[in-house]
């Protein structure tokens, strides 16, 4: 049987085929789908962890302890997740142990564009890079045979086309893949000095032994179309070369990008008189062509940046240009992102902004408090650091900065990583104020529970982490809940906590108004009292926009929110039943 599966479920898939005992991941676009699709097998146990470190430790410790096991993030999560995957090459596996890092070229969703294909070099641990669903059902089944036969964990390199499209896949049953048994092994899972040394020799022999198996391996495929041009590519962007050049150009496609092969790349080489190498962000098989002594074409024709199409390789190397889409003669205008009407976050941005603040920013819904009307936010540099980028930036100005000073970040993003910046805020006697966005959800990214949501991946409910007494007990003293719609009460609230000379906290407290608990009803309307002052413009609400001289409320996509009822200071908008 085949069903149609995007790239993600074709992983999870493979998952439950591949008899996968275990999953811990923690949500980040474009892998988010594939623990959320996990949950759909009961045979799986699955969770939502509290940051990507902590999801490593735990399929890893299930894999030590003989089950098959997975986790699943995006490119910046494994920068997170880094510590214990390269201690995690050193000891080896005894059930099998995939890490599935989504990579995002283009930077759809994600504040850099790395490419995770470094990682798997500098921690010297194999990588597979699927091309379709297909292969993404595929390769995640054969990743765990090979990390089981090698004692290996393997990564599986997705990008944001291959996660989020959709092809045919072969539906196959799951394996019964029992437990493997469990002995206490010192030299090998304790990595301390003394073993860490004798465990890197391991470590070698097995890439030696993975590059001979590099050369035989069917994950690495040539294809000769009888042509002097040769490809050398690999995952999405092999599929826009078949789509841009056809059967024009010979292929050799590289499944298996770590380690790569080294004779079958110079005798693909030889039987052609110009190669070429098409792989997304950074050169790293160009590379490792050119020390093999190959002459190739790569990053000197096609760019560093971004994602490729198919027209782009078209035009490099058959010289052929066509448009990438059709043109239409209007000016279509631009759609930036913008919070949601309703979105809770809206009145905590524009009592900061209306106070002037500096505010360090995090990764959530809220980084959009960067985007025009609000520009409230300052700087957002990666999960948990507007917290101790905060500290910083008041240690360096001094007291009387740090008084117009706020951190921002979202209870999930909390848990994740703000609560060791918040530690060492008091710890260090630093005096900030961090305000926690307390949405019930993680937000962003599709809404998943979190530590804070007293639900797990399933639904279940569990213990719920108190964020009050979380706090007192790091040692915070002034803890304050507030409503951002209550904008009088608000902004008095901030006001108090910045002027105090010890660390303080605001729980911003009210649900993302997507979800399904949130019951705003009916719309709000622009009376004959309008002044047209147009305060409420300064919101940066969607359903609000200019109307002449005036204003006016889209109907369709306001919610009844009223947070632009509280705004106005003519008392020219009244809420009204649909």
């Amino acid at each position: 049987m085949k069903k149609l599966l995007l790239g993600n479920a074709a992983v999870a898939r493979g998952a439950y085929e591949a008899g996968v005992r275990v999953v811990a991941s923690y949500p980040g676009t474009p892998s988010t789908e594939i623990t959320e699709e996990i949950v759909k097998f009961d045979e799986i146990y699955a969770e939502w962890s509290p940051n990507e470190k902590v999801a490593c430790e735990v399929a890893l410790g299930a894999a030590i302890g003989g089950a098959r096991a997975m986790t699943c993030m995006k490119h910046v999560g494994l920068n997170v997740m880094a510590d214990p995957v390269f201690t995690a090459s050193y000891t080896g596996v005894n059930g099998g142990f995939v890490l599935c890092v989504a990579d995002d070229p283009g930077m759809h969703s994600s504040q850099n564009e790395q490419d995770s294909r470094h990682y798997a070099e500098a921690s010297k641990i194999m990588m597979l890079e699927p091309g379709d669903s297909q292969e993404c059902k595929d390769y995640t089944k054969a990743a765990f045979e090979l990390s089981e036969k090698y004692d290996t964990p393997v990564f599986i390199r997705l990008s944001t086309r291959v996660s989020h499209s959709q092809s045919l896949v072969e539906i196959g049953e799951r394996e019964d893949i029992e437990l493997k048994p469990y002995e206490k092994n010192i030299p090998k899972f304790v990595m301390m000095p003394a073993m860490a040394m004798k465990r890197h020799y391991v470590v070698e022999d097995r890439i030696a032994a993975l590059k001979a198996f590099a050369e035989e391996t069917e994950l690495n495929t040539v294809e000769n179309n009888g042509s002097k041009i040769g490809v050398i590519t690999s995952g999405v962007t092999y599929m826009y070369a078949k789509e841009a050049l056809g059967d024009k150009v010979n292929y050799l496609k590289l499944g298996m990008i770590y380690p790569m092969p080294e004779k079958k790349l110079i005798d693909f080489a030889k039987g052609c008189d110009k190669v070429y190498v098409i792989e997304e962000l950074d050169p790293v098989i160009e590379n490792h062509c050119k020390a093999l002594g190959l002459d190739v074409a790569g990053k000197d024709i096609f760019t560093l940046i971004g994602e490729y199409t198919p027209n782009m390789i078209r035009k490099a190397i058959l010289g052929i240009d066509a448009p990438e889409s059709a043109s239409l003669e209007e000016q279509i205008p631009v759609r930036p992102p913008v919070m949601c009407a309703g979105c809770p976050h809206r009145g905590t941005f524009y009592v900061l902004k209306k106070l002037g603040l500096v505010v360090s920013g995090d990764i959530g819904c809220y980084t959009l408090g960067a985007v025009a009307p609000l520009q409230a936010v300052d700087s957002t540099i990666c999960m948990g650091a507007s917290v101790s980028a905060a500290m910083g930036m008041g240690k360096a100005r001094g007291a009387e900065f740090t008084k117009k000073l706020v951190s921002v970040i979202g209870d999930s993003t909390f848990m994740h990583s703000g609560i060791t910046g918040l530690v060492d805020i008091v710890y260090n006697k630093g005096t900030n104020t961090v305000i926690i966005l307390d949405n019930s959800i993680t937000g962003m990214t599709g809404h998943q529970d979190n530590p804070t949501t007293g639900y797990t991946i399933r639904g279940e409910e569990t213990k719920q982490v108190n964020l009050i007494a979380l706090c007192k007990a790091i040692g915070v003293e002034h803890v304050a809940v507030a409503d951002p719609f209550d904008l009088k009460n608000f902004e008095k609230v901030v006001k108090e906590e910045v002027e105090r000379d010890e660390p303080s906290v605001i729980i911003a407290q009210r649900p993302c108004a997507l979800l399904k608990t949130v019951k705003y009803t009916g719309h709000c309307r622009i009376t004959d009292k309008c002044k047209k002052c147009k305060m409420c413009m300064k919101l940066g609400c969607p359903a609000i926009s200019a109307d002449g001289d005036g204003v006016k409320i889209d109907l369709n996509q306001c919610n009844g929110c009223g947070l632009c009822i509280n705004v106005c200071p003519f008392e020219a908008i009244e809420k009204e039943d649909n």
